[in-house]
């Protein structure tokens, strides 16, 4: 168990490795199982989120943990393609989950603001943010600290146990933005 009040000062925003698997997919698990974040039904294996892990690195892309002192893991995040289209090239989308005994903690912020230092340093522009539920009044928190503002709400565009839910779109310049190209 992650103590919330010390969890933020003694972690360490890391790449991810593939020993870190089982722990990414329990939390991701618990999302996708308890929360609306995710427009997942079912949590995914270990197996397919070590296919999903490889997939964003092969791109070049960060994938990152938050791990404690004593090796917990205590959230991720990753940055994956917007779209795939060429002309969207230096746009990215964010993924973040944390752990839920770790949630209020100053996990995201650490995660996020260094996923932010990454993409940024490899040259890219924008930041988009899909949020599951226009309720995810943390994520949407989250999001607004570090600098990401809301640019629309897609609603009742995903189902998941019979209940319709929208999606907050949020984006974050990079470096430059748009101001260069």
């Amino acid at each position: 168990m992650i103590r919330r009040a010390a969890s933020a000062r003694r972690i360490v925003v890391r790449a991810s490795e593939p020993a870190d698997l089982p722990a990414i997919a329990a939390i991701y698990g618990h999302h996708v199982a308890t929360g609306w974040g995710s427009f997942e039904e079912d949590p995914p294996s270990v197996e397919e989120m070590a296919r999903r892990r490889a997939d964003v690195l092969d791109r070049g892309l960060p994938f990152l943990v938050a791990a404690t002192a004593d090796g917990v893991i205590a959230g991720y995040a990753y940055a994956s393609p917007f779209r795939m289209r060429p002309g969207y090239g230096r746009c990215l989308e964010d993924s973040i989950y944390v752990a839920p005994d770790a949630l209020r903690g100053g996990i995201g912020t650490s995660l996020l603001a260094e996923l932010i230092q990454r993409c940024t340093a490899a040259g890219y522009r924008q930041l988009v943010a899909v949020i599951g539920d226009n309720a995810n009044a943390a994520s949407i928190a989250l999001h607004e600290r570090v600098g990401f503002h809301r640019v629309g709400l897609l609603q009742s565009v995903g189902c998941k146990r019979r209940r319709w839910i929208d999606a907050v779109l949020m984006q974050r310049p990079l470096g430059e933005g748009d101001a260069t190209s």
